[in-house]
């Protein structure tokens, strides 16, 4: 039995069937993890995308119950080079294999991912399809179909992921803080990480106003990952304007990071072929300390790389850069409690370098004191971090 793999510009790779069979469209990017493919999976910023694993051995520790990162898989469509046979892990309770026709998603083994790893980079991610089955046609039809599906460029997918309704992940241990976090693909391990530091936060949907989120009455605001392109996000952008308004602590990650950015008055682009894996190095400008670090991006913020810049909620600058390209990993306002960045911090999977930001985050809001004034809080700002090394890390099992 055979699938293939159609690219916008016309290559194809041909492989056997893996997970479900028939036909998928999405955007064609890589994964350089080697690890964490159960994280990737069921990751909703994965939405309309069909990652390829570049790690040659994919499934040998199955599927279990503990590490999905949402409610079911989002990628849509899965590309290995080789499936484990036997799954050997004494958590596992079945097998990628099957776990992908479970949940309908269309995979295909092939030898060339490798192949397919140089082709992104050099061409840049693209639209693609996986057909087996009876999807399978001639190559010039499957190639047209291809192109006649959506590209990621303006799509506007938060809503698509988010949650339907409020909910609320309470705190472990003793309540310290109450986090509005906006849901806009978020991960499971994400609201996790608060909550294993005092933080009742609750999860709100993608569509929420401001006036929604400081109805919480939060401590601090947290704006999650999530799928799509940040141009088309213009409802989460003006609620992010009025939490700053609010002078309320915002910490934001990936594209949540890409909001702030654009609450700032700044652009955003989409990057070649992104970045998705767990070992990017990024480097905190303010301490000089780099960090490796998980990703799941292709849209990244323009801002100046060096000195400060104005914004209407006054002076900011970018705070770390990736090493590979210095893409803009991180931002903050200099006056005001207010601080993202674009990789992930809840490390699920991928290293705990950054667990620190979450305690970052935590201090910011116990400096501030919940509602306070603007004033309080630029103190706040400027007064943590600067030449610190993060907090203690208070990392759970699950995850890398």
């Amino acid at each position: 039995m055979t699938a293939v793999l159609v690219l916008e510009d016309g290559r194809v790779f041909h492989g056997i069937p893996y997970g479900a069979e028939g036909e998928t469209f999405g955007e064609m990017v890589f994964n350089t993890g080697m690890t964490g493919y159960q994280e990737t999976l069921t990751d909703p910023s994965y939405h309309r995308q069909i990652v390829a694993m570049t790690a040659p051995h994919i499934g040998n520790t199955g599927v279990n119950d503990e590490d999905p990162e949402s409610s079911r898989v989002w990628v849509s469509g899965y590309v290995v080079r080789e499936p484990a046979r036997v799954s050997s892990n004494w958590r596992a309770n079945r097998s990628l294999d099957d776990y992908l026709r479970e949940q309908g998603v269309v995979g295909i083994a092939i030898a060339g991912t490798r192949a397919l790893t140089r082709h992104l980079r050099e061409r840049g991610a693209m639209r693609a399809g996986v057909f087996s089955g009876t999807a399978l046609a001639p190559v010039e039809e499957l190639l047209e179909r291809v192109r006649r599906s959506p590209a990621m460029e303006g799509a506007d997918l938060a809503e698509a992921v988010s949650t339907a309704e409020p909910y609320v992940v309470p705190a472990i241990g003793a309540k310290r803080f109450t986090v509005a976090a906006v849901d806009l693909g978020i991960k499971a391990m994400t609201p996790h990480r608060m909550a294993e530091r005092g933080c009742e936060v609750h999860v709100l949907p993608a569509s929420s106003t401001a006036e929604d989120i400081l109805a919480v009455n939060p401590d601090g605001v947290f704006f999650s990952n999530g799928p799509g392109d940040p141009a088309t996000a213009d409802g989460p952008v003006e609620a992010l304007r009025g939490v700053l308004d609010s002078g309320t602590p915002f910490f934001g990650i990936c594209f949540g990071n890409q909001i702030f950015g654009r609450a700032l008055g700044l652009g955003t682009y989409k990057l070649r072929y992104g970045h998705r894996g767990v070992n990017q190095p990024v480097q905190d400008r303010r301490t000089g300390k780099v960090e490796i670090s998980a990703h799941n991006h292709g849209f990244a913020v323009q801002a100046p790389l060096e000195g400060s810049f104005d914004t209407p909620y006054g002076p900011a600058e970018v705070s770390h850069v990736n090493l590979n390209d210095d893409c803009v990993e991180g931002l903050r306002l200099l006056d005001r409690p207010a601080f993202s960045v674009q990789y992930h911090p809840e490390a699920a999977a991928g290293p705990h370098d950054s667990a620190g930001l979450f305690d970052d985050f935590c201090a910011l809001m116990e400096s501030a004191g919940g509602r306070v004034s603007v004033t309080t809080g630029a103190e706040a700002v400027r007064g943590h971090g600067a030449g610190e090394e993060p907090g203690a890390d208070t990392e759970g099992s699950k995850g890398a």
